[in-house]
């Protein structure tokens, strides 16, 4: 028995089949920011810097807090408490304590970052890095990558198929890179995701106008690898 030549790897004279890539970049304005946030507080002993420490970062926390829906998360991440240790003397005398917590904020609304951004460098012993643009995993441009990418692909494919003189006939399989036996991988999500970064930092209460961020471009790209059956060419 004769496997259908849709089966076969390569096709055979009668059904051809014919094997092309789909490609597809976007540049789309970033949906979310991504700030850092560090708080420092120094103490003569473990309690002092603990409670300063305290105060600062609940300090903060309300700060970012009262921007509301503009803020979708705000994550506490590391916390230290460390001794700074004399330089001179025979023994290891603790000169002072040294406290830092790390916060991390992301924004949908870039002139609240900007403000908000300018506010917490404001604060004594606060530091400032980012942004980080970035979109969102669910954002509409990755699909719309992908559906491109398709389209390509499709493109393409008749393109060869019209310089032998065929035509399409079916699509036989339609695959992200690295789905199958491809040594590529696919990409679907944005690259270049605000890797400039810019770093604020205050040690005394001075008012200063909000930061006017420009927005950075993200780009998305998607791959697709398809398979399609034509017409007999005419040779």
């Amino acid at each position: 028995m004769t496997q259908d030549a849709s089966h076969q790897p390569y096709g055979t004279p009668e059904v051809p089949r014919i094997a092309v890539r789909g490609e597809a970049t976007l540049e789309v304005d970033p949906e979310i920011a991504r700030i850092g946030i560090t708080v420092s507080a120094r103490g003569t002993d473990r309690r002092t810097a603990l409670e300063d420490l305290t105060r600062r970062n609940n300090a903060v926390l309300d700060l970012v807090k009262s921007y509301g829906d503009p803020v979708e998360k705000l994550e506490t991440g590391a916390f230290s408490i460390t001794p700074e240790l004399a330089r001179h003397g025979r023994g290891e005398r603790i000169r002072a304590y040294h406290g830092r917590v790390h916060l991390t904020a992301e924004l949908n609304d870039f002139t609240t970052l900007g403000e908000l951004t300018t506010r917490l460098a404001d604060l004594e012993l606060t530091q400032v890095d980012g942004p980080w643009w970035a979109l969102r995993p669910t954002s509409p441009a990755h699909g719309e990558a992908r559906r491109q990418a398709v389209l390509e692909a499709v493109q393409r494919a008749r393109e060869y198929a019209a310089a032998l003189g065929s035509d399409l006939a079916a699509l036989v399989e339609l695959a992200d890179l690295g789905a199958e036996n491809a040594p590529a991988t696919f990409r679907g999500a944005a690259s270049g995701a605000g890797m400039q970064t810019l770093a604020f930092s205050a040690q005394e209460d001075v008012g200063a106008p909000a930061l006017d961020l420009e927005p950075q471009r993200q780009t998305v790209y998607a791959q697709v690898n398809a398979r399609f059956t034509m017409t007999p060419p005419q040779l």
